[in-house]
């Protein structure tokens, strides 16, 4: 495994999409000095006997409760314990390195007040690859993911279960066999491990990271679709996105025409083409992908801020000792950029279902009906066109809001949530089936190129269709269909399988 520098507060996005992919952070030596201070300054504030939120008083609604100074530890792991109430599946485990990095790098800053040894523990986890069983549901986006970040730090004090390089085991065990102890939380540590943004912060740049991939894999099977339906690059022409103006759009417009430079097939129809405009689908492509790399381009300027930032409460300033309560848990920011993930993901798929529903009609693409040679006899693509509109109405579902949502919890003290962790979560399942669609597409798009016999696509796109005809047989006649799709899905896995066209795709950096 390849290993990575992490800079509390100073991350790129390169950086945590390398965490996701497997990258092992490791934390960057200049941040031990503001975590040892932080902790020393607990101390201080411990031994100074004034109420201070989370470190000798109860949590949430219990916060006026005072605790004697030989409660403080069992304080903490009381509430690690008690708050790891979490249901439902359990989540990814590239998720869940992901969410363990962005805690470490949180409590790198030196303002949550927890030990060295806590975050080293984080670290060690990290690069043993001990990844805590964290259940996916539990969590309204403030105060923190509090449930499912309780589960990773029952895990660090030796309870619950944890996933290996060998399987799932309990936690205590998997801790011993590397060589690791258990926790014994200080004043303040369980609280500060509880409280942030990790869990929705994960789940939003985790799939960020996979809709970016998609989102190029969408100009190449969009380009191959409008040459399989003969369609013009005309709408492509720079000066049309210029007088627009939008970088998105500016950036796919030249990606799309690039795509299909040189192409024998745009060149057989340039001249006397009866036809004047192309359906939409087609046509306007930059603007509807344009403005979908503008809204993952925005959603990434939000969470990249977040995790960088600190999201714990309350926080702590070595310089002065003051422990200051604040709301940085509430997670409305990663709310809004995963409400605007969704809205991506799914018009990304709407466009490329409209794009497979035109050429399976003849009437639209002038190709054989449902791109088969014998239809009638055949059914083609019929059926998995079908397909790829179920799942574009799955995501039409998905895409709505979750920020504009609230719920009242612990006794109304926290009034306003963002749903920010449900938001959030719901977005790999959302591009799961984008993936799906562009498959599809991308299986028809091909399809429909190869009756051209006799004329080649550009040298880009014909790479695109050797790198699928290398897996997949053209449909002469009909088969089993679900593997043709499979293998599809399972090559569009791969971010970078476009890589080597020649075309440098837009992705998330401005």
């Amino acid at each position: 495994m390849s290993e990575v520098e992490l800079d509390p507060g100073h991350a790129t996005l390169a950086c945590w999409r390398r965490i996701y992919r497997g990258a092992v952070p490791r934390l960057a030596d200049s941040a031990h000095a503001a975590i040892a201070a932080s902790a020393a300054a607990v101390q201080r504030i411990v031994a100074k006997g004034a109420p201070v939120y989370g470190i000798n008083t109860g949590f949430g609604k219990l916060a006026s409760v005072r605790i004697d100074d030989h409660d403080l530890a069992q304080l903490q792991t009381n509430i690690v314990l008690s708050h790891a109430a979490g249901v439902g599946d359990a989540v990814p485990p590239a998720i869940v390195r992901l969410m363990l990095a962005l805690k470490m790098a949180s409590l790198g800053q030196g303002a949550s007040g927890v030990k060295p040894e806590t975050i080293a523990l984080l670290e060690a986890m990290l690069a043993a690859d001990i990844l805590p069983v964290v259940p996916a549901q539990g969590s309204v986006g403030a105060s923190g993911d509090l449930a499912p970040l309780a589960h990773m730090a029952a895990v660090m004090i030796g309870v619950g279960e944890v996933t290996t390089r060998h399987g799932r085991i309990e936690a205590g065990q998997a801790l011993r066999e590397a060589g690791l102890r258990p926790l014994q939380l200080g004043p303040k540590e369980g609280l500060a491990l509880l409280n942030g943004t990790q869990f929705s912060t994960a789940h939003a740049l985790a799939a960020l990271f996979e809709a970016e991939a998609l989102f190029r894999a969408g100009l190449v099977t969009g380009a191959l679709s409008t040459e399989a339906a003969k369609g013009s690059d005309a709408p492509f022409d720079p000066r049309i996105h210029a007088l627009r103006g939008h970088r998105g759009q500016i950036a796919c417009g030249a990606v799309l025409r690039a795509l299909m430079q040189g192409s024998a097939i745009r060149a057989s129809h340039r001249v006397d083409d009866a036809r004047v405009q192309d359906p939409y689908c087609l046509r306007c492509q930059p603007q509807v992908m344009g403005a979908a790399l503008d809204v993952l381009r925005q959603a990434a300027t939000t969470l990249a801020i977040e995790a960088n930032g600190v999201s714990d409460n309350p926080l702590i300033f070595a310089d002065t000792d003051d422990a200051l309560s604040g709301g940085n848990f509430h997670a409305e920011p990663v709310a809004f950029a995963a409400d605007m993930i969704a809205l991506a993901v799914c018009e990304i798929g709407s466009l490329a279902e409209r794009r497979i529903a035109m050429l399976v009609d003849p009437a639209l693409s002038g190709l054989p009906a449902f791109l088969t040679p014998q239809p009638g006899l055949n059914s083609g693509f019929m059926i998995p066109q079908v397909t790829a509109a179920a799942l574009v109405s799955e995501n039409k579902q998905r895409a709505a809001p979750a920020s504009v949502d609230s719920i009242p919890t612990s006794a109304n003290q926290e009034d306003h949530v963002s749903m920010a962790a449900h938001g959030a979560r719901r977005l790999m399942a959302m591009t799961e089936n984008l993936r799906a669609i562009l498959a599809i597409e991308y299986l028809a798009a091909v399809q429909g190129c190869d009756f051209h016999e006799g004329l080649s696509s550009s040298v880009a796109l014909e790479q695109a269709r050797a790198i699928l005809r290398a897996d997949v047989a053209w449909l002469d006649h009909d088969r089993h269909m679900q593997p043709d799709i499979a293998a599809a899905i399972a090559l569009l896995a791969d971010p970078e399988l476009f890589a080597g066209l020649g075309i440098e795709l837009p992705g998330l950096a401005a």
